[in-house]
């Protein structure tokens, strides 16, 4: 790997070489003698590669997160399950006793616990890379490395969190005489895509989050509001079922890529769940949502590279 060499600093005003150029005579020396500018963006390709390098520390880190996260509770790791159970019981009561949410839907309990866990991996990944760079500032300007590793590490760690608490879930769905069928092999790449396209979104809110932190506190608001859209404490194909509503507004409803995501899940693992419920080209949908994440995220991040912890 070529030894990297910061850029010299401007000389004073007026005198030659002035400005943030270096002296060509003393590019030239660095370029004969392997010397690359500090901190500069490498290609795309050039990235790639960085990242894979660092796949190992990428993984450690995402462990050692969600390792230190109830690291101060006495139940510990536990957390991981009990937090998304007691917001499906508050959602239980408010949505399906008080707001009769449940009518005309079939194993309402799954239905619903199914919703809070994949909603809330989508949440937790957002927020999380909301503040991955503006919450690590120490780290970014102590050490040189793919910045993306941060977002990437991040998400990650709400995926094994999320693990846990499919673990629940599988225990909650026996409960209710839900029994192991094959469809429950699409829970595998429907997880997968999701966990693309929540890396890629939390990729874009890391770099507007570095930009403007207070952001981070707006975003509890924004996720809020696409969780009442999404599906998670009613049926969807229900609310629009028999009910004369816009094409946009069923378009935007059944297009909604948190409803993709958690009707997927709700269609691997609940039987009662029917591909009449699924909206139509539901695989593409979430097919088409994870590659346009992950590309616009991926490059949309990457060209912001050498100016994270700048400033």
């Amino acid at each position: 790997m070529p030894e990297t060499l910061a850029p010299p600093a401007p000389a004073p005003a007026g005198k030659p070489g002035s400005g943030a150029s270096p002296d060509p005579e003393l590019r030239a020396l660095a370029e004969r003698h392997g010397l690359a500018v500090s901190g500069i963006r490498p290609s795309l390709p050039e990235y790639t590669r960085q990242l894979w390098r660092r796949r190992h520390f990428i993984t450690a880190f995402a462990t050692a997160k969600l390792t230190a996260m109830y690291t101060t509770a006495k139940l510990g790791q536990l957390w991981q399950v009990i937090t998304p159970l007691l917001n499906a019981g508050v959602y239980y009561l408010i949505f399906g006793v008080l707001l009769n949410t449940k009518r005309g839907v079939h194993d309402y309990i799954p239905f619903l616990v199914t919703g809070v866990f994949i909603f809330t991996f989508l949440q937790n990944s957002v927020m999380a890379g909301t503040r991955a760079i503006s919450g690590n500032l120490g780290l970014v300007r102590a050490l040189h490395f793919p910045r993306a590793c941060l977002p990437i590490s991040f998400c990650l760690a709400q995926l094994q969190q999320l693990l846990y608490s499919m673990a629940v879930l599988v225990v909650i769905l026996l409960g209710f005489g839900q029994l192991p069928t094959w469809s429950w092999l699409l829970a595998f790449p429907a997880l997968a895509l999701q966990f693309v396209f929540n890396t890629g979104l939390a990729m874009i809110m890391a770099r507007l989050g570095a930009r403007t932190p207070d952001l981070a506190q707006l975003m509890p608001f924004i996720m809020r509001t696409w969780m009442y859209a999404s599906g998670v404490m009613f049926s969807i194909s229900v609310i629009v079922q028999g009910k004369h509503l816009p094409g946009i507004v069923v378009l935007l409803l059944n297009g909604n890529p948190a409803a993709v995501y958690i009707d997927l899940m709700r269609f691997a693992l609940i039987d009662s769940f029917t591909a009449k419920q699924l909206p139509p080209h539901v695989w593409a949908f979430a097919g088409g949502w994870a590659l346009l994440a992950g590309v616009v995220g991926y490059v949309y991040f990457w060209k912001a590279e050498e100016r994270y912890g700048r400033g």
